[in-house]
């Protein structure tokens, strides 16, 4: 029985992504594998980011869709993600927190085999 989250947030992040729903309405996350958009999650309005073929949503923060590049899941694929956030601002210029002076950060653990095989599955864009 699959029943493991891949995805949580913490306390702060909950709170900000609250804030950012009441100003910007339905949000979506997405963290992708780098380069130009770095490796921050960067928060946006939903549909206002369009997603590439096969990037994965590993869950939801409070009816927040987290979606993840399809190569940064394939190497952290064995990893829980919590959603945190800083007083800072980071690469992502373009996320909805950055005019607050945040960012949104993740940190990671390491599932156990257990865990692993306990995970809920994940959606695929397609």
């Amino acid at each position: 029985m699959k029943s493991i989250d891949r995805i949580s947030a913490s306390d702060k992040a909950k709170e900000l992504l609250l804030e950012l729903k009441h100003k910007h309405g339905d949000l979506m996350l997405y963290q992708a594998g780098g380069c130009c958009e770095g490796t921050q999650p960067q928060c946006f309005k939903k549909g206002d980011f369009y997603l590439r073929y096969k990037d994965v949503c590993i869950g939801e923060i409070d009816d927040v869709e987290f979606w993840v590049d399809k190569d940064l899941f394939d190497y952290w694929k064995h990893a829980h993600f919590e959603l945190d956030v800083i007083d800072a601002i980071g690469a992502g210029g373009f996320s909805l927190e950055v005019p607050l002076g945040k960012t949104f950060k993740v940190n990671y653990t390491i599932f156990s085999q257990e865990e692993f095989e306990q995970l809920k599955d994940v959606k695929i864009n397609t």
